[in-house]
């Protein structure tokens, strides 16, 4: 599974004009299934960002995690964060899991983020949505399952 998380001052994601998920401080996370991917590697690139240290601290250095915090993660699929761009002008997302499996691993690496006590917002997987956030540093960090045995 790959994650690109953005550390945010707030964030929201609308559907056809509707809200459908909104936090204040906390996690924009873009998340997408790739082939090959389990239910397993979800819990753990879970874990991985629920704990990874990006928020700052009482002397300014980035020592705390969203948990730490206690913030709120905004969970939006993102299928496009497959693209491969080696050959050609058009990205290709044959790396993606299928529609089906990639759904199921997006609810379930949500619900493994509410199983560390994380408030969860989601986006609608395979919506055209509407994403805004205050981007908060800027920082912005790319998590690969691929990145670890």
């Amino acid at each position: 599974m790959r994650t690109l998380i953005q550390r945010v001052r707030h964030a929201s994601v609308e559907v056809d004009g509707r809200t459908t998920g909104a936090i204040g401080p906390g996690l924009l996370i873009l998340v997408c299934a790739m082939q090959g991917d389990t239910e397993v590697q979800a819990e753990k690139l879970a874990a991985r960002v629920a704990k990874c240290r990006i928020f700052r601290d009482e002397a300014g250095k980035m020592n705390r995690s969203v948990l730490d915090i206690g913030g709120a993660c905004l969970v939006v699929s993102q299928f496009t964060l497959a693209a491969d761009t080696s050959t050609g002008n058009r990205p290709g997302f044959s790396s993606a899991a299928a529609p089906d499996l990639g759904e199921k691993l997006y609810q379930h690496f949500s619900a493994a983020l509410r199983g560390f006590g994380l408030p969860v917002e989601n986006g609608e997987f395979g919506a055209d949505m509407a994403v805004s956030l205050l981007n908060d540093g800027p920082v912005t960090i790319w998590m690969d399952t691929a990145d670890r045995n």
